[in-house]
């Protein structure tokens, strides 16, 4: 099966160098150069992951993102301004599955894109259709949904496989390298904040719906999801 990529980027020369190198890595890929005119190729046609660059005309990358995470949750990779650790977090927060600074490598790139694509498979697949409950907090990982208190959570993709790794760990210390494996099927590189940010978020969540901070950052090991009630499989 053929996967189709979305490339949302200005600079026509970049799109043509990728997509020369991504359709021999198997990926049919359409580009898109104005951000407007992105939502509405989203809106018309289905892609299986995008590739979203921050600085657009007429529609900033950021907002082309929020518009997108109002109807569909394909995953989306940010590229962002080498150095600029501000836009990669707020992509992250806005729900962006990972960045990539430019000048990108297409190599990098490819491996990022796939690491995507069977985290997304890996979340559908049989083995992984049950609920984990810790106390009010439930996660189906058939339906790919989250509540707590009978209040559902809108987590994205990389915020779903954190919390069900940290809920089926709960009461034990996770590494950021575990997390980064498990949640996000990659290797965790120096100065990758991707979990921290992803956690920062899902506290957030987690607080809206009423439940107290329980997510603990264990400094130079990982994250502690506190086991006020015990861990079950159904």
């Amino acid at each position: 099966m053929t996967t189709q990529l979305l490339i949302i980027d200005d600079d026509i020369e970049l799109c043509e160098l990728l997509t020369t190198f991504l359709n021999l890595e198997g990926f049919v890929c359409t580009s898109v150069h104005d951000g407007a005119a992105a939502i509405e190729q989203c809106r018309r046609e289905q892609f299986n992951i995008i590739v979203l660059d921050v600085m657009l005309p007429s529609i900033q990358g950021f907002e082309v993102l929020r518009s997108l995470r109002e109807f569909t949750d394909t995953p989306v990779l940010m590229l962002t301004a080498r150095g600029e650790d501000t836009d990669r977090i707020v992509g992250l927060e806005m729900g962006a599955d990972d960045y990539l600074p430019k000048p990108c490598n297409p190599r990098e790139l490819t491996a990022r894109l796939r690491a995507i694509l069977r985290r997304v498979e890996n979340s559908r697949s049989a083995p992984d259709s049950r609920v984990l409950s810790a106390g009010d907090l439930h996660i189906d990982r058939g339906t790919r949904s989250c509540t707590y208190c009978d209040t559902e959570l809108s987590l994205t993709t990389a915020e779903f496989n954190i919390l069900a790794v940290l809920v089926n760990h709960s009461g034990t210390v996770v590494s950021k390298e575990t997390l980064t494996e498990k949640a996000l099927n990659r290797q965790l590189t120096a100065y990758d904040r991707s979990v921290d940010v992803h956690v920062s978020s899902i506290r957030k969540k987690l607080l809206a719906a009423g439940m107290e901070t329980s997510i603990m950052n264990i400094r130079g090991v990982g994250y502690q999801l506190s086991a006020l009630e015990q861990v079950t499989n159904d």
